[in-house]
């Protein structure tokens, strides 16, 4: 397995990824009927960089990163990341936030921030935790989970340069 950027040629293969976990409608405050086009734009096009992970040519998992924030808070970066259900539980999700973290150091950028953690995502909290992130703010009832209605979302933050 190796982490590279995504190219164009490599959409067909990260929509279905991407569509898989905006429907559910759990993780990511996007559209549940996000459409393809809309969706290379949020993913593809508009982050600075996006990256996927490869296994004998087929793509597995995907992050993208880009500027949190314009002017003076554009040492802030901010990632998204999303794993293909047949690779769940395989580590894909560290290893693409490590990665995310070194790029972040490479393009510039001082810290790292998520803006908007469903407090019901468990497995990404404890995640971005073990690696070094604080949750520093709690949006009361800001995220609509179909299952669970209004939860909290959380805002994580980790500074990546040296003190």
């Amino acid at each position: 397995m190796h982490i590279r950027e995504a190219t164009t040629q490599d959409w067909a293969a990260i929509w279905p990824i991407f569509h898989d976990i905006v429907s559910a409608g759990e993780t990511y405050a996007y559209e549940p009927d996000t459409t393809q086009q809309e969706a290379k734009k949020i993913w593809l096009d508009t982050p600075r960089r996006t990256f996927v992970v490869e296994d004998q040519g087929a793509i597995l998992g995907t992050y993208y990163i880009k500027s949190n924030q314009a002017g003076p808070g554009c040492h802030v970066c901010n990632c998204g990341y999303m794993v293909a259900a047949i690779a769940r539980g395989q580590g894909l999700a560290t290893r693409m936030c490590e990665h995310s973290q070194r790029m972040a150091i490479e393009l510039g950028y001082l810290a790292m921030q998520f803006n908007f953690v469903a407090s019901t995502n468990a497995g990404a909290i404890r995640l971005w935790s073990k690696l070094g992130f604080e949750s520093l703010g709690c949006l009361p009832k800001a995220f609509s989970h179909p299952q669970h209605g209004y939860v909290d979302a959380l805002v994580m933050y980790k500074w990546l340069a040296a003190p």
